[in-house]
């Protein structure tokens, strides 16, 4: 398998790519709503909620937490899990930087 080569872009530009990454499962996705919705969440709760198997919801919320759009914090044997409000307002501020970009259509376009 070939090297990403992230080191050729900028950091603007992995940054974009590393919160886009948050939206190209549509678990990861049900799992932000589901923790918008409930406002903090316990992993089993996301197991009967989204319906995936449970080692399968611990990836994505480790991949959620890589990512920092989310956090989590240990209540005996339990993990509770909570939107991280700064970094969602980050990854909301550079996705709408990039996402505003508009284009000049003109007649003759490719």
């Amino acid at each position: 398998m070939g090297l990403s080569k992230t080191e050729i872009f900028t950091d603007q530009q992995n940054e974009i790519a590393r919160f886009a990454k948050a939206f190209g499962h549509p678990a990861r996705v049900a799992i932000l709503q589901h923790l918008f919705k409930i406002e903090t969440c316990v992993c089993g709760d996301l197991v009967n909620e989204i319906g995936l198997a449970q080692p399968t919801i611990s990836q994505h919320l480790k991949e959620l937490k890589n990512l920092g759009l989310i956090q989590g914090s240990i209540e005996g044997t339990r993990v509770c899990y909570c939107i991280d409000p700064k970094n969602w307002i980050k990854m909301k501020r550079i996705m709408s930087e990039f996402l505003d970009q508009d284009i000049s259509i003109k007649e003759e376009c490719c």
